[in-house]
């Protein structure tokens, strides 16, 4: 069936002449997926019948489509997309519905485009179809260039044989160089004093990509005497906050579908080097254990941030109830890999009122990897999430991280952030009228299921509202070096040997 061909096949099939006249799909799992299940080919799905139909077929084989596989979708698959919008007396194209689908969503998400991503004539880019392929809908994309080669270099757009030059390509993180362009267009990266090419691309959807990648730069210090300052000062930190905005200070929910699909699509397009780079840790401080192992990053293209940070302030704002909030800042995608450790911490207490751990992707892991929150009455509760599930959490007063490593395989978050509408001292003022109040005594709580059963409600505790992560360690802190304890815990040991003195080191 269509599904089982691939995107060569494919695209040669509808590409051809009659081929929208004689190929249509009526279930999107016909679709060209690839052996993960996910799309393979970007696609520029239209109605296969009807009035709309013929007019979408005509201007379709007028248009260029910027490496979009036209497909006529008709039944399920039509109704799925358009649901009943696809009128019976059209009085023109732009009457008729048309969406793009990201290559790299999954087979499960296919069916969730973002709203920006269907053709829509009150948006001034669409006012006709060609201009619809040609927009940030479609074809148009935004592509990320990072220098790591060691030198500054000359970033360059290709045509054909010519080359045009665009901006100084200097190096590290700070210095990527996001442009705005279209699928099929090839950029070159060269050293302005030799003329060697580093880099040529050719972009084939939103992304990022590096020229070499990060090496972080290991130097010698007492990891647990610098652990133990850091957990006595995100102790003291989390006091400054006097507001909250819940009554746990955290809780678990799930990303959108359309949201989802768009983040899935992006991660699994740029999930491998390349495009997946060593985050620059070397100069951060040590939250993240990057002598032990590596971390990874993928950064997001603006466009694509504003987008997401959009709808998820929806979702965090109903979250907070009546203070509203603003956007101030959204990072990752942070891949962790076997071993990773987050020592517990608060985020910046000016601008991380209230904010969301996303996990986007993880895989072969052979236990959970919780995240660990302390709530209000400072209870330990850990958090196991899957793909698309979220966290809500108040990061700037509820302590959090994930001391126990990794166990296996890859886990990949994203992490956006709000505050209330231009306050940068909200963490001072008393809670407005109508906020939650803080759950801080629950009555008796014992251990009624295993030790490494997580959200699953093996604490029980005489207040059911306490929920159900309560971490089966059953740990209250009390200072920063409860925080010292449970990292040391939990961790790798040390070993106190003379001989062993470095392997505590950088």
């Amino acid at each position: 069936m269509m599904r089982l061909l691939n995107y060569l096949t494919f695209a040669s099939i509808f590409c051809s002449a009659g081929a929208l006249e004689s190929n249509v799909v009526s279930n999107l799992s016909d679709l060209p997926f690839d052996e993960n299940d996910h799309l393979n080919a970007h696609i520029l799905a239209f109605p296969a019948s009807g009035p709309c139909g013929a007019l979408m077929k005509a201007q379709i084989e007028a248009t260029f489509l910027y490496g979009h596989v036209p497909v006529a979708v008709e039944g399920d698959a039509a109704e799925k997309l358009f649901g009943s919008n696809i009128p019976i007396k059209p009085s023109a194209i732009t009457d008729c519905p048309a969406v793009c689908l990201d290559r790299g969503v999954d087979s499960s998400l296919v069916a969730y485009p973002l709203p920006e991503k269907y053709y829509n004539p009150e948006n001034e880019t669409h006012q006709s179809l060609e201009q619809f392929v040609a927009s940030k809908s479609c074809g148009r994309v935004e592509f990320g260039f990072i220098n790591y080669s060691g030198k500054d270099l000359a970033l360059y757009w290709v045509n054909g044989d010519a080359e045009t030059y665009m901006y100084p390509f200097l190096q590290k993180e700070r210095n990527t160089r996001f442009v705005t362009t279209f699928i099929g267009h090839t950029f070159r990266a060269k050293d302005p004093e030799t003329g060697e090419v580093l880099l040529e691309h050719t972009v084939e959807f939103y992304g990022v990509m590096g020229v070499s990648n990060h090496i972080n730069y290991h130097r010698k210090r007492d990891i647990r005497e610098e652990v133990k300052r850091t957990m006595a000062g995100e102790w003291t930190k989390h006091l400054q906050v006097k507001r909250t905005f819940s009554a746990l200070g955290f809780d678990k929910g799930h990303l959108p579908n359309d949201v989802f699909g768009s983040m899935r699509a992006f991660y699994y397009n740029n999930r491998a080097p390349p495009n997946r780079l060593m985050e620059e840790w070397d100069s951060k401080g040590l939250y993240v254990n990057f002598w032990e192992t590596d971390c990874n990053f993928i950064q997001i293209p603006w466009e694509l941030k504003f987008i997401w940070q959009e709808r998820l302030k929806d979702v965090v704002q109903e979250w907070v109830g009546e203070t509203e909030i603003e956007q101030t800042d959204l990072y990752g995608m942070r891949q962790y890999e076997t071993g990773a450790r987050l020592l517990t911490h608060v985020d910046r207490i000016t601008t991380h009122a209230v904010s969301l751990i996303v996990n986007v992707a993880q895989g072969n892991l052979t236990e959970p990897w919780t995240v660990e929150v302390y709530d209000h009455a400072n209870r330990l509760h850990e958090v196991a999430m899957e793909p698309g599930t979220i966290v809500y959490y108040e990061s700037a007063k509820a302590l959090h991280g994930r001391n126990s490593p990794l166990a296996g395989g890859f886990y990949a978050n994203l992490f956006t952030h709000y505050r209330p509408i231009g306050d940068p001292n909200w963490y001072m003022k008393d809670n407005p009228e109508g906020t939650p109040e803080p759950l801080l005594d629950v009555g008796r709580c014992e251990l009624v299921g295993k030790p490494n059963e997580y959200s699953q409600g093996a604490v029980k505790c005489e207040n059911d509202a306490i929920g159900p992560h309560l971490s089966p360690k059953m740990i209250t802190a009390t200072s920063g070096d409860d925080l010292y304890d449970l990292w040391l815990s939990v961790g790798p040991s040390f070993e106190d040997d003379e001989n062993a003195v470095a392997s505590d080191e950088l």
